[in-house]
C-alpha cells in the first residue's frame, strides 16, 4: 500500500514515500519532479562532515528576514550552475516549486534516512548562491555552490534549533577569487501545485520578507562594481583573490569582496556611498583585517560606485581606510599611496 505524503511542514517521511506521491527520484540531493511542477531538495549536514566541513544548515536571520544554506550537488571538482544545481537555478522560470526536507535519522532496521519537511522556499531574490571552497569526496579543494533559500511567501517553516548552520570546529582560510557573478534578480514564484499548510505546533509568525527592489538593485550595483574594479585591476597586472575565513566556535564564514595581491590592499565594496553604507564597510574591514594572513603592512580600502559627502571622506581619513571609488573615466584614489596606511 502506497502512501501519500501530504507537504505540511514538521512532518516525518521517507524519500521512497515522497517519490511514490511526486514522482521523483531518492537518490540524488536534488530531485525535481517536474510533472509534479516541484524539486525536492535533501539536506544532510552530516554528509559534509565526511568532507571535513558543513554548509548546510540555518544561517542568522539578516535584515530580510530567515536564511537556509545548502550545499549544491556535485561530490568531486567544481560545482556548476547546470544540471541539478541547474534546477534550482531555474525553478522560479519553470513555475516549480522548492521544497526543502533535513535528515531526521534513520529509518528502524535499515540504513535508510527518514526527512523532515521544513516547507516551500524559494531562492533569494538577490544572490542566489555563494561560492565556498571545501574539499571533495576525493579530498580535493575545490568550488562548492551553497543556495541560499528563504522561505515561500505564507510559509511557516518547521525548523528547529538542530538545524542550525553547526559552528567551525576551527579557525583557518581559504583564498578564493572575488565574488564576480552579477546574476539577474529573480522573481518571487506565485504558489501552486500541493498547498503548503500550517499546523498548530509550528504556528510561529515567521515570513519572509519582501525583498524591495531598490535593495536589489543596490547589491547588483555593488556586485558590477566589483566587476568592474577586478577588470581595471587585472589590466594593471595585478593579481586579486579573496579570502573564506573560519572561525572557530562560529557558524558560516567571513568573505571579504576583494583582496589585491600584489599591493597587499584589503577591499570592501559598497553599492552606495551613504554615511551607513560607509561605516559598515569601516567595520567589516576592522574585522576582515584581523583574520587576513600576512598582515605587516596591509593597508584596506572601501570601493564605492561614486564620491562620498567631504565629511564622509574625513570620516575614512580619520579610521586609516583609503577610499576608491568609480567615476567615468575609471577610478578615483587608485593606486592607493603607502601612506595612507
Amino acid at each position: 500500500m502506497t502512501t501519500t505524503v501530504d507537504l505540511v511542514p514538521g512532518v516525518v517521511t521517507t524519500r521512497e514515500a515522497i517519490a511514490a506521491t511526486y514522482g521523483c527520484g531518492t537518490f540524488q540531493g536534488i530531485e525535481p519532479a517536474a510533472e509534479a511542477g516541484m524539486v525536492f531538495v535533501y539536506s544532510d549536514p552530516s554528509a559534509g562532515e565526511e568532507y571535513g566541513y558543513t554548509f548546510d544548515g540555518r544561517a542568522e536571520d539578516d535584515e530580510f528576514g530567515p536564511l537556509y544554506l545548502y550545499t549544491g550537488a556535485g561530490a568531486n571538482g567544481d560545482q556548476k550552475p547546470s544540471g541539478r544545481n541547474g534546477s534550482l537555478l531555474t525553478a522560479a522560470d519553470k513555475g516549480r516549486e522548492i521544497h526543502l526536507f533535513v535528515a531526521h535519522g534513520k529509518v528502524a532496521g535499515s540504513g535508510a534516512m527518514r526527512q523532515r519537511y521544513i516547507g516551500q522556499m524559494v531562492l533569494d531574490p538577490i544572490k542566489q548562491y555563494d561560492v565556498r571552497r571545501g574539499p571533495g569526496k576525493d579530498g580535493v579543494m575545490r568550488d562548492v555552490l551553497v543556495f541560499r533559500f528563504r522561505p515561500a511567501p505564507g510559509t511557516t517553516p518547521a525548523w528547529t534549533e538542530a538545524d542550525r548552520l553547526p559552528a567551525a570546529p576551527a579557525s583557518d582560510y581559504e583564498i578564493t577569487e572575488p565574488a564576480m557573478d552579477v546574476p539577474e534578480p529573480v522573481a518571487l514564484p506565485a504558489q501552486s501545485g500541493a498547498k503548503v499548510k500550517d499546523t498548530e505546533q509550528h504556528s510561529t509568525a515567521e515570513t519572509t520578507a519582501d525583498i524591495p527592489a531598490g535593495q536589489r538593485k543596490v547589491l547588483r550595483r555593488e556586485g558590477e562594481l566589483v566587476k568592474a574594479f577586478v577588470a581595471h585591476l587585472t589590466a594593471a597586472g595585478h593579481a586579486t583573490h579573496s579570502f573564506q575565513i573560519a572561525i572557530k566556535g562560529e557558524p558560516g564564514a567571513l568573505t571579504p569582496d576583494l583582496y589585491d595581491a600584489t599591493d597587499h590592499v584589503l577591499y570592501e565594496a559598497k553599492g552606495q556611498t551613504t554615511r551607513a553604507n560607509v561605516r559598515m564597510a569601516i567595520g567589516q574591514l576592522a574585522d576582515y583585517r584581523r583574520h587576513i594572513p600576512n598582515k605587516e603592512g596591509l593597508r584596506v580600502a572601501v570601493l564605492l560606485p561614486g564620491e562620498p559627502t567631504a565629511d564622509v571622506q574625513d570620516l575614512l581619513a580619520a579610521e586609516g581606510v583609503a577610499l576608491v571609488y568609480q567615476t567615468e573615466d575609471g577610478f578615483v584614489g587608485w593606486p592607493i599611496a603607502f601612506n595612507e596606511s
